[in-house]
């Protein structure tokens, strides 16, 4: 399942598969499972990529 987050890295554009509404967000920082994304509606999240897949998005 992490698969995908395993390949994000700082800088990258993402979007939460569950909440479209935030926007795409950018991502701040990975430290393991946690990533951190600053998304353009919602702002700055710590996601637990154990239990969400990213999508990168490619503007």
């Amino acid at each position: 399942m992490d698969d995908l987050n395993a390949m994000l890295e700082p800088g990258m554009l993402v979007q939460h598969p569950d909440k479209p509404e935030w926007g795409t967000g950018q991502v701040q920082s990975k430290i393991g499972e946690r990533i951190t994304v600053n998304f353009r509606e919602e702002g700055k999240i710590v996601i637990d990529g154990a239990r969400v897949t990213l999508v990168p998005v490619f503007e």
